[in-house]
């Protein structure tokens, strides 16, 4: 039997106000103003609350670690967060919507030229602090040291480090912007970008947001929203 959606709003948004946690801090998936935020965590949150006949209250963060932390805390209904495990204690994911890249930046005459390199003895990374790619890195590296900051490139400038991780898209900027730095050719990770709740939703209420994101990647609806907001559709994840 079909849950209706009035069980599934009320289980959801307890609160009567659908609570989207939107990070601001990834160029990619959400821009402009905490007064004015656009782009396709946006979309999504007031498609979902459409479909439940909620109000939407867009409550933005500058970074992934403070939308984490607003979901796990009680404070939002939703989160548009990387799925990790260490976020999956907390977080009840769908498959992802969009899927990006993580990428380091160098010193231009820096002698590392693959991803592998960067992982060595003596090379530090600075990082957005609570990022996917903190969390990744801090997990996978062998060799290399994670330096944690407000923004994984700005760590690695202002410290004079060996390499910044970050988003392809805005280190893509970066590297254009700044002569003397250069993107090391190649990913060090796939950064799954998914909808989320709280892990203790009832099963109906995560299956609703599951089958929801899968059908808004089929008709077009996340490709559209990429677009729109400046992004390349080529982003959209494949289906689950």
């Amino acid at each position: 039997m079909t849950t209706p959606p009035k069980a599934l709003a009320s289980d959801l948004a307890p609160t009567g106000v659908l609570r989207a946690s939107i990070n601001l801090g990834n160029p990619v998936l959400a821009q402009g103003t905490p007064e004015a935020p656009g782009g396709v965590t946006v979309d999504l949150a007031r498609e979902i609350g459409a479909r439940l006949g909620l109000p939407v209250e867009l409550l933005c963060f500058d970074a992934a670690r403070k939308s984490f932390e607003a979901m796990a805390d009680g404070r939002a209904d939703l989160c548009f967060l990387a799925v990790d495990p260490a976020r999956e204690t907390e977080v009840a994911f769908t498959a992802p919507y969009v899927v990006i890249e993580g990428v380091y930046a160098v010193p231009r005459d820096s002698a590392l030229t693959t991803v592998a390199e960067v992982d060595a003895p003596g090379v530090r990374i600075g990082v957005k602090e609570g990022s996917a790619y903190d969390l990744f890195l801090s997990r996978n590296l062998a060799h290399a040291t994670v330096v944690r900051g407000d923004e994984g490139v700005d760590t690695f400038r202002s410290e004079a480090l060996e390499a910044g991780a970050g988003i392809r898209q805005p280190m893509t900027a970066y590297a254009a912007a700044h002569p003397d730095v250069r993107l090391i050719e190649g990913r060090f990770m796939e950064i799954r970008q998914a909808v989320g709740t709280t892990a203790g939703r009832r099963p109906e209420t995560v299956a609703f947001l599951r089958d929801t994101v899968e059908e808004l990647k089929a008709n077009g609806f996340v490709a559209e929203s990429l677009r729109r907001s400046g992004q390349e559709a080529g982003l959209l994840a494949p289906p689950a």
